[in-house]
């Protein structure tokens, strides 16, 4: 039914390398092709080595993307959130009825209806992933809710994707990832700034002992360290994601404050960076990313 696929991934970073280990030990004789904005710039040599590694065909632009092996059957968007809308605009000019769009970008449900008019436009498929767990190490077994007209379940349930349809519009399924990451990266942010000003003020032992005790399911202070090291290895990344749920809230009238505020401090992890992190040493890696934060002002 699915054998001799060939799929395409806009963006191969950490979401579509995922994807594509786990389609290809699953699909033995489909054919990858992708292409990923890194590939311009310094990291370039990087880039063309881990898709090489993986078997994968290197498009060296969005254009190339679908034409690389003759079309593609699915076509994976899995960029950074600010870049969703305009990476697919240089790949419509060769999309047409042959090609299923899945956009797994964390985006704003007006952004998807967005992307779907133009993608419907070339007669190619579109539909609307949203991805709801990490994605290693299951890849595309990693639950996700899809939305959209259809067409495509046949395909997924012979792949073995992990899916659950969220309605028949297209945004339904973002919408629901969206105001998820209101709470769960603004948790992240609230978490590390918290601490990171407890560390400040000479108080991080008695703060940390305090949280432990009012809300000791969280594991703490393991679940303080998971909240730094995704903030500081995810942070340009999840400023994006909630740029979008901020879009998000304001689409329903809603504030989006708090969505800015986590974007804020989201950025700021991601600026002090993954150096940062001490896998064996919590005190350190907040010291760290508290010494790169009041560095930048």
């Amino acid at each position: 039914m699915i054998g001799g696929m060939k799929i395409g991934f806009l963006g191969f970073g950490e979401a579509g390398r995922a994807f594509q280990a786990s389609l290809a030990g699953v699909l033995p004789s489909a054919r990858f092709v992708a292409h990923d904005i890194k590939l311009g710039g310094d990291q370039g040599a990087a880039m063309r080595a881990a898709m090489a590694a993986a078997g994968v065909a290197v498009a060296a632009t969005p254009a190339e993307l679908p034409r690389a092996l003759g079309g593609v059957d699915w076509l994976f968007s899995a960029v950074t959130a600010d870049q969703s809308l305009l990476a697919i605009r240089p790949v419509l000019p060769a999309l047409g009825a042959g090609t299923m769009v899945f956009d797994i970008n964390s985006v704003s449900p007006g952004r998807k209806r967005e992307t779907e008019a133009l993608v419907r436009a070339t007669g190619a498929g579109y539909a609307d992933m949203a991805v709801m767990a990490p994605v290693l190490p299951g890849g595309h077994t990693t639950p996700v809710l899809l939305a959209g007209p259809g067409g495509f379940e046949g395909f997924l349930d012979a792949a073995g994707f992990n899916w659950t349809l969220a309605g028949p519009e297209v945004g339904q399924a973002t919408a629901i990832k969206m105001c998820r990451s209101v709470f769960v990266k603004g948790l992240e942010a609230i978490t590390v700034q918290a601490l990171m000003a407890a560390e400040k003020a000479g108080c991080r032992a008695e703060i940390l002992a305090s949280l432990g005790g009012s809300f000791p399911g969280l594991g703490w202070p393991d679940f303080a360290a998971y909240m730094f090291e995704r903030t500081l290895v995810h942070g340009a990344r999840r400023a994006a994601e909630m740029r979008e749920s901020a879009a998000t809230l304001a689409e329903l009238g809603l504030s989006s404050a708090i969505a800015e505020a986590t974007a804020a401090v989201q950025e700021l992890q991601g600026q002090a960076g993954a150096g940062c992190v001490d896998a064996n040493d919590l005190p350190r890696t907040i010291r760290a990313a508290l010494a790169a934060q009041i560095a930048r002002g």
